[in-house]
């Protein structure tokens, strides 16, 4: 038997110029690899590749000449597999471990039910039997509601309770407090806080009046709507935190804002004079108070004057009058010699006592007897006036 050295496809015989074994082919054809005159078949190719396939999965070789022997399902060794369920493992701790950052919490499910909340750091979620939910928690989140600022153009536009329209541009800061309640409780986390803003701050508009929300009130009014949005998420256990609310405007509609300062300046102005006019009013009626109490004290000081004035004079008259019934001679001489210094203290006068011898003439002539009556009236006048004071 020859020997079989055609190459991996295997040989007729060798080829020489002195052996009786020569080149046999047909006419035309191509010798083959190893000088057989035969092309390899494709299924004989196929058939090779899988073999090789299997010993290197560490399975065994086909045996025989030509195409090869065996043809049996791959088979696999001890290393395949230890290698196999490491990698398994791996992977499944890689699904199970998972990492929470210090602003995060995260909720563990047990087969889609509510487990546990897990801390910052490292934890361990046995997959797929616990799953993890990780959400920030301690990052600010703000919804801006208001006119331009969602689907509708009137959004922002509310009506207050002296029936007219105002235009409110509103943001709401929030944040988790609850990742358990803020996962189970809502479908719709961020509409259901959009919309619970927007109907309580036009519950708040509609029982307040346009003038107190566009000047002093603005700060209440953001304090109590964002109480009452904290409370209707806390009544739907949201697990949402109300961190804050900024109202950055509140105006009229845009289409009457000229028309709308306008009645503020007006406002205004009527404001100022009706100022100017009350403190007028006061400061005449507080004159005229003044001067009423003061003819109010003169008459009485008056009516006292005049009431002691005549008591007196009774009182002097009836001493008069026990005097006189005690003594009439005597008080009727004193009452007459008092009459006539009264009358005549208040004249000028000159007596002439008439002299017998001296020719009817009692005084030097040329002696001013009127002007010395005078001064002597002048200096009495004066002596009682610095006794009274």
């Amino acid at each position: 038997m020859a020997s079989n050295n055609g190459g991996p496809w295997g040989g007729s015989g060798n080829r020489g110029s002195g052996g009786g074994g020569g080149d046999r082919r047909p006419p035309g054809q191509r010798p083959g690899p190893g000088g057989n005159g035969q092309v390899p078949d494709i299924d004989q190719i196929m058939k090779k590749g899988q073999e090789q396939l299997r010993v290197l999965m560490g399975g065994k070789g086909g045996t025989g000449n030509g195409g090869g022997g065996g043809t049996g399902g791959p088979s696999f060794g001890r290393g395949t597999w230890i290698l196999a369920g490491l990698v398994l493992v791996g992977l499944w701790l890689f699904a199970s471990f998972y990492t929470v950052r210090p602003e995060e919490q995260s909720v563990e499910l047990f087969l889609g039910d509510y487990s546990s909340t897990g801390q910052p750091g490292l934890n361990f979620a046995p997959w797929p039997v616990v799953t993890a939910e990780v959400l920030p928690v301690s990052n600010e989140q703000t919804e801006e509601l208001g006119v331009g600022r969602g689907t509708n153009a009137d959004d922002g536009l509310m009506l207050t309770t002296d029936e007219n329209i105002v235009d409110i541009d509103f943001e709401v800061v929030w944040n988790i407090s609850d990742p358990a309640q803020f996962l189970f409780n809502l479908a719709e986390p961020v509409e259901t806080i959009r919309s619970v803003s927007e109907s309580a701050m036009r519950e708040v508009i509609a029982q307040s009046e346009l003038a107190p929300i566009l000047n002093r009130d603005r700060g209440l009014v953001a304090q109590t709507v964002e109480d009452l949005i904290q409370s209707t998420l806390d009544s739907y256990n949201s697990g949402v935190n109300i961190i804050r609310l900024n109202l950055d405007k509140a105006d009229p509609p845009a289409e009457v804002i000229d028309a709308f300062r306008d009645v503020q300046a007006a406002e205004q102005e009527r404001d100022r004079l009706q100022r100017q006019a009350d403190a007028y009013a006061n400061r005449v009626l507080a004159g005229a108070r003044g001067e009423a109490a003061q003819i109010l004290e003169e008459a009485e000081a008056y009516r006292a004057q005049v009431v002691n004035e005549a008591r007196g004079e009774a009182s002097r008259f009836s001493a008069v009058l026990g005097e006189y019934q005690r003594a009439p001679e005597v008080t009727r001489k004193r009452l007459y010699l008092e009459t006539m210094e009264n009358v005549l203290g208040r004249v000028d006068k000159v007596i002439l006592d008439e002299q017998e011898g001296a020719g009817g003439q009692g005084v030097v002539p040329y002696l001013p007897i009127n002007e010395l009556g005078r001064n002597r009236t002048a200096a009495q006048t004066t002596q009682t006036n610095g006794g009274a004071n």
